[in-house]
């Protein structure tokens, strides 16, 4: 597990590349997509974590949704005062604070 910084930027060069992913759907307990991320610009940061998150929790619970809040770092804090702005990192407040775990599916290319 990484040793998430204070920096989202510093954060990102810690985590394994996105080369190939097509895209990250997150699924409720029904398999229901709750929402998708593509692999495109301004999506990318996202696509990185949500993949590593994937790949170091087996679910995104509270655990993953609060290692996942250290690693967007500044954003998270900036989410908390502006819901909505940040709607992955959104995601993760809720899980954190008590909402219902997703799975994360990595489709690949």
């Amino acid at each position: 597990m990484i040793q998430a910084s204070a920096i989202f930027k510093e954060n990102l060069v810690q985590l394994p590349s996105i080369d190939g992913v097509l895209r990250i759907d997150l699924m409720d307990a029904q398999g229901g997509t709750v929402a998708s991320i593509p692999n495109e610009a301004g999506k990318q940061g996202s696509l990185a974590v949500y993949q590593y998150l994937a790949q170091t929790f087996p679910t995104l619970n509270a655990e993953a949704a609060t290692h996942g809040l250290q690693i967007f770092a500044e954003h998270t804090a900036d989410a908390k005062n502006r819901p909505g702005a940040h709607p992955n990192v959104d995601h993760l407040l809720a899980i954190a604070n008590g909402g219902a775990a997703l799975s994360i599916h990595v489709i690949t290319a």
